[in-house]
């Protein structure tokens, strides 16, 4: 997450995972982290977990539903009951459950493979290939239908978890980094940002949707942009800084002025000088595996959260001071018994709380029906037509205790939804 001022490059020597899911020869399918980063989800061959991410000694497990088999995306909306599961016995369709009432919200079904899912209290995303479903959260409803991308098949995209502006980006081209900003309110484009020259690998807003990161497959440079102008702010590349602040000797003054020269220098030539390097550092102990990581606050202090595709969370310290490298202070498993394995450094400070972000999914591949439960899709819709009547959610979903979701009466019985052909 992107804090409102400019923070200090990060570097965390971890292999990105791929928007559009997580796979495993063994050991986990996916695995994501909720808007908040207060909560993981994890899938498997039997099912999938969640667990709460407020202690760094100890995680609990939320539930476990072995309902599904073979999942490869779950998302949970914050720390809500509401969680979506895509699994591979029938990629394309979205299931959305009320997991402490043990009961189906609803169901979707789409004309390919889902890709990825992405939601905030407003907006519920459905991304395939070459094409991206909004839908209303408030009841499930289809809201636009983004027709004809281009081709994503990695299912890059990114949601702003604050839903009073639910800002949407996803890749512009197939060759180039460029980036469509659009508008999860108003359902209209927003701009496009040229971010890199190269194909788009990762992009994220942070917390209140004013900035939007982004790296392109070369992995070397972080660009920030303003939302929704869509103007570049900051740029990071990947290395430790060196060097103190304040120059000591004359090639070091010299470098100073050197510096302050890039004002004058072309502007490519003065990008590279301007960019910051790392803060602070990450050295995993594997290689070979997926994983995704993530920075939060657990017990008051900053960690950075690494998931690796085995089955493991690892949670390292960082030093918001001086930064260097991060300590690896807990090891968890997810998978079996639950048993935390301690790191051999031992952190002095007192332990901790959290906050995080990410998400998982994955790829597939064809005619289009959107079943609910006791819910029939206006066609116009799914042709990527705006539903009149569409309406905005009033506020926040609850849905953490008996009197939450779903706010639709007609979800809630096991009558069967309707079926339209596009």
């Amino acid at each position: 997450m992107l804090n409102p001022s400019p923070p200090p490059a990060m570097e965390a020597e971890v292999a990105e995972a791929p928007p559009g899911g997580v796979e495993a020869e063994a050991g986990l399918s996916c695995f994501s982290f909720n808007q908040d980063r207060t909560s993981l989800a994890i899938g498997t061959k039997t099912g999938y977990r969640l667990f709460s991410l407020s202690s760094v000694e100890q995680l609990d497990q939320v539930h476990e539903s072995s309902e599904i088999p073979d999942v490869y995306i779950v998302e949970r909306l914050f720390s809500s009951s509401l969680v979506v599961v895509v699994s591979h016995t029938k990629p394309r369709q979205m299931n959305v459950y009320h997991f402490k009432k043990g009961t189906e919200i609803c169901n979707y079904s789409y004309s390919s493979n889902i890709l990825s899912i992405r939601l905030n209290r407003q907006r519920l995303l459905v991304c395939l290939e070459e094409s991206i479903y909004i839908h209303n959260i408030k009841d499930m409803k289809l809201l636009k239908t983004i027709l004809d991308i281009p081709v994503n098949p990695t299912g890059l995209c990114a949601l702003s978890i604050n839903h009073s502006n639910s800002y949407l980006a996803y890749p512009g081209s197939l060759t180039t980094g460029e980036i469509v900003l659009y508008d999860g309110n108003t359902l209209k484009t927003v701009c496009t940002i040229p971010a890199h020259e190269g194909p788009l690998a990762a992009i994220t807003f942070n917390s209140v949707g004013s900035k939007l990161a982004s790296a392109s497959e070369k992995g070397t440079v972080i660009r920030v942009f303003s939302v929704p102008e869509g103007q570049k702010l900051y740029e990071f590349r990947r290395g430790m800084k060196s060097g103190p602040e304040e120059p000591s000797t004359w090639t070091g003054y010299m470098g100073k002025m050197f510096m302050a020269a890039t004002n004058y220098l072309p502007s490519q030539v003065s990008d590279m000088m301007n960019q910051d390097r790392a803060f602070a550092t990450v050295r995993l102990n594997f290689s070979g595996q997926k994983n995704i990581c993530t920075l939060s606050t657990i017990q008051k202090l900053p960690r950075l959260l690494v998931i690796s595709s085995d089955g493991r969370l690892y949670i390292y310290n960082l030093d918001p001071q001086d930064g260097g490298e991060c300590i690896l202070i807990k090891t968890h498993s997810l998978l079996g018994s639950g048993k935390t394995e301690e790191n051999k450094e031992n952190d002095l400070r007192p332990s901790l709380p959290q906050s995080y972000a990410a998400t998982v999914a994955r790829p597939g591949t064809t005619s289009l029906s959107s079943t609910v439960p006791g819910y029939s899709e206006d066609g116009g819709a799914l042709r990527g037509e705006v539903i009149p009547e569409h309406e905005f959610a009033t506020g926040p979903v609850c849905l953490d205790d008996e009197n939450e979701f779903p706010p639709i009466i007609l979800c809630r019985g096991s009558q069967k939804g309707k079926t339209k052909q596009s």
